[in-house]
């Protein structure tokens, strides 16, 4: 009977105690590395998925069919309608931002309103309004400033689409490119991304 009332008292000792603390403190630090990450993936794919929409802007502007306002005289034809690329647009915003958000300028010329039919983010039908984290360029015909993508624009008809940031603020930064080459009258894309340092 004694024997049994001892054993129902015996508490936890320090050594088991620790081991659960240590546990416990592991799990944390698995956690807040988890959701560290989780906050870096959700701010990358900003710049994943706005490459892809002036893409998709890059590849729509090349598909329409641009023919030139003249006057046709009786009995002849007007000049063929052409396919070609949107020229290059200004660079937003003019520097990186470092671990912060740029809320670009919606005013007419500004920012992401800036080109004409022809040339730049108006030419590719991409407008953002909304705070970024990221500097994004577009460029026709040769590489996208500060490019390392090895499959970079060098042979005309071309365009490169980059996006540059540095979302923890550091002398690192990250790079997510697409380049576009127009061979035997089509736009072909790259097949995928190229990403240098995506979470710096």
């Amino acid at each position: 009977m004694k024997l049994r009332m001892k054993l129902g008292k015996r508490g936890f000792t320090l050594v088991e105690l620790m081991i659960v603390v240590a546990i416990i403190g592991v799990l944390a630090a698995l956690a807040i590395y988890g959701v560290r990450r989780y906050l870096a993936s959700a701010k990358t794919s900003e710049a994943k998925n706005t490459i892809g929409a002036i893409s998709r802007g890059a590849q729509g502007a090349y598909e329409r069919e641009n023919a030139k306002s003249e006057e046709v005289t009786e009995g002849s034809e007007s000049t063929s309608a052409s396919h070609s690329l949107c020229g290059s647009a200004t660079t937003v915003p003019t520097t990186v931002p470092k671990g912060t958000k740029y809320q670009p300028k919606t005013t007419n010329g500004s920012d992401f309103d800036s080109g004409d039919m022809t040339t730049g983010w108006k030419c590719l039908k991409f407008s953002l309004t909304q705070p970024h984290y990221y500097q994004y360029q577009y460029s026709k015909d040769t590489k996208a400033t500060g490019s390392a993508n090895p499959a970079k624009c060098d042979v005309a008809p071309c365009y490169e689409a980059m996006a540059t940031g540095n979302l923890d603020g550091d002398a690192v930064q990250s790079q997510f490119s697409q380049t576009g080459k127009v061979a035997n009258g089509e736009l072909k894309k790259a097949s995928q991304l190229f990403i240098q340092d995506e979470y710096e």
